[in-house]
């Protein structure tokens, strides 16, 4: 993947709850993105590990960490050790299972997150490339499988009306406050979705902007 550092913040890491930047960190951050994915916190989480992951996930703290990004933790937070008790606590199903074989995306450090809460569902496939960054290299949503260029942020419009003007808004919109390296239109019986690969980190006013501007928006 081209450009996946975008500050000297991703090759140090963040402030973080250890051992491990890339075990533990990455994996905070891969479970952070499929709680803003979901849109929430979802009632029953399915974790399959691959690579490196699947072997060494306990040791490292992976599990609670995971845990804690689908709770909406950061990184620093001091509940991450703890994240799968106030998970149970909360009436959250986690489970983490280890997979045999390559990764389905390519990486050692792969997550997929399967997540529902009876009537939706979502799929993220998320990997740790070091000093606690990640990408996101495959989504389902709303049976629409996407394919997004890895790297983070990702903006994701949601289309019911499945009306092509409401992606020509967003992409003036973007072009202006948050310009976009590549755009993808998936189309069902269901909906559009437009996943655009943004360049550059953007503030939070401007996830804000966005979410008041566009209804079923996701920032990832």
């Amino acid at each position: 993947m081209e450009n996946r550092y975008k500050s000297v913040f991703d090759i140090i890491g963040p402030v973080m709850v250890g051992p491990s930047s890339s075990h533990t960190a990455g994996a905070v951050a891969i479970g952070r993105e499929g709680n803003r994915l979901f849109g929430g916190v979802p009632k029953k989480v399915t974790v399959h590990y691959y690579g490196s992951f699947a072997q060494t996930h306990r040791g490292h703290g992976t599990d609670y960490a995971i845990a804690a990004g689908i709770l909406g933790f950061t990184t620093e937070d001091l509940r991450v050790p703890r994240a799968p008790e106030i998970a149970r606590q909360c009436g959250i199903d986690i489970r983490f299972v280890e997979e045999e074989g390559q990764s389905p995306i390519g990486h050692p450090n792969t997550a997929i997150l399967d997540m529902s809460d009876g009537e939706k569902n979502a799929q993220l496939s998320g990997c740790s490339i070091g000093g606690g960054a990640i990408e996101v290299r495959d989504i389902v949503l709303h049976g629409i499988n996407i394919k997004p260029a890895g790297s983070l942020p990702i903006v994701i419009l949601v289309d019911f009306e499945r009306k092509l003007n409401h992606e020509g808004s967003l992409s003036d919109f973007l072009k202006l406050k948050a310009p976009f390296k590549e755009k993808r239109i998936y189309k069902s019986h269901a909906c559009y979705i437009y996943e655009y690969d943004i360049q550059n980190y953007f503030k939070p006013a401007l996830t804000g902007e966005l979410r008041k501007k566009y209804p079923h928006i996701i920032c990832l």
